[in-house]
């Protein structure tokens, strides 16, 4: 007998700023891109964070040669999408570790940008059954949940507040994309075509894969579906919400 899984609730949408930080170029794109493409068009102010530049991505391209063209196509790829602010933090691609290291340059981060939501990709062990997540994810998703909140603690690497740069502790929660414990989910019926554009930017990454026949709007269509008829859409992107306030939330 089929369980039938439960429905979505929608996301707020009463913010103004968020973050994006993952662990790779192209992470944002797998169905998340297309939420980011909704929210733009609201007015939001939407900034990425790249980890590392994936630059071990390309088998058959040297990690220096690869780390530039990976991250054109994010920058592009974010472009399309509404976001003209990509920081790359230079961490190497394949091998993260969490750390204080990781954690400090999130904090600094979110003591910069000053957002009320951060967003980040799965970080649990897996996708679904059978779906392995990789430790790049696990790691970056753990070092965004502590460093978001090391950053409103002003005793918490401290060295980091000269020059006007303050504690920020105003995050509402952590929003991570394409969770498989997700109960939350943005409508992307109106921007899922933004999405499939933004993932097929990132064309010298997918060539590279060797995925042939592979179908950006097929995959994403596949998936957003799926989400969609749990949140009584036709096209959504889901993630699992973190909350970030005292006992919790409506958004919970």
């Amino acid at each position: 007998m089929d369980i039938k899984p439960p429905p979505l609730k929608h996301l707020p949408e009463d913010w103004e700023r968020a973050l994006v930080i993952v662990a790779h170029p192209d992470d944002v794109e797998y169905g998340a891109a297309a939420a980011i493409a909704r929210w733009t068009g609201q007015g939001k102010t939407i900034g990425y964070v790249m980890v590392t530049s994936g630059e071990a991505g390309i088998d058959g391209l040297h990690p220096d040669e690869c780390r530039a063209v990976r991250e054109a196509e994010e920058i592009e790829s974010a472009r399309i999408v509404g976001v003209d602010t990509v920081d790359f933090l230079g961490f190497p691609d394949g091998v993260l570790v969490y750390g204080l290291e990781m954690r400090a340059a999130i904090a600094r981060l979110v003591r910069q940008h000053r957002p009320d939501i951060v967003i980040t990709g799965n970080f649990r062990d897996t996708f679904g059954p059978g779906a392995l997540n990789q430790a790049d994810h696990i790691a970056t998703g753990r070092a965004v949940l502590d460093g978001v909140r090391d950053a409103g603690n002003r005793w918490i690497f401290p060295e980091q507040l000269i020059d006007g740069l303050e504690p920020w502790g105003g995050c509402r929660a952590v929003w991570a994309a394409g969770s498989p414990e997700a109960r939350h989910a943005a409508d992307t019926t109106e921007t899922f075509d933004a999405g499939v554009a933004s993932l097929e930017a990132h064309a010298a990454y997918i060539e590279g894969l060797g995925w042939e026949g592979w179908s950006a709007r097929e995959f994403l269509e596949g998936n957003s579906r799926q989400s969609g008829s749990r949140l009584g859409t036709t096209f959504a992107a889901m993630f699992e919400v973190y909350s970030l306030t005292w006992g919790g939330g409506d958004e919970d």
